[in-house]
């Protein structure tokens, strides 16, 4: 984990598949009502979620699952409902200029606790081809070979 991160509750694995990233940003995460204690109890699902900016200028996390508090009767949130993220406005203007380039993307990456405040590692991605993907396979696989071979010489 890297300096400066607390406690990490979930990870977007396959965010480094499908892109290349260049970038990252520390943002935090607008929740409501029994979402915190949802992110606390490690109940979050970051599978194909994304961030963009609006025409606001304001940026939002789109498809991020927090599941309902099993305590939360009422007071429960809708599970996949836009968070907004929260960002000094240099940063947004960064991105809005950055990802008004051709095949750029805003990619969450990390959601962690950090001082008891839920935030969220957001990372500006190139969108990989599929010859990069298998490249990256191929990578992985030739160094998992190499370490199980000097394993079994020593």
């Amino acid at each position: 984990m890297p300096k400066g991160q607390g406690l990490l509750i979930a990870q977007n694995k396959k965010a480094s598949h499908d892109f290349f990233i260049e970038e990252t940003f520390e943002a935090g995460l607008v929740l409501q009502g029994t979402e915190i204690k949802s992110i606390r109890g490690r109940r979050v699902n970051m599978k194909d979620s994304f961030a963009r900016i609006d025409y606001k200028g304001e940026a939002y996390l789109h498809n991020m699952h927090i599941s309902p508090y099993e305590q939360g009767n009422r007071y429960n949130h809708e599970p996949t409902r836009a968070r907004k993220l929260l960002l000094h406005r240099k940063e947004i203007d960064k991105l809005i200029g950055e990802t008004q380039q051709a095949g750029y993307s805003l990619v969450p990456l990390k959601v962690y606790i950090k001082n008891g405040v839920a935030k969220v590692l957001i990372g500006l991605g190139k969108g990989k081809k599929k010859y990069d993907k298998r490249e990256d396979l191929k990578r992985k696989q030739a160094k998992r070979d190499v370490d199980r071979a000097l394993k079994n010489n020593f």
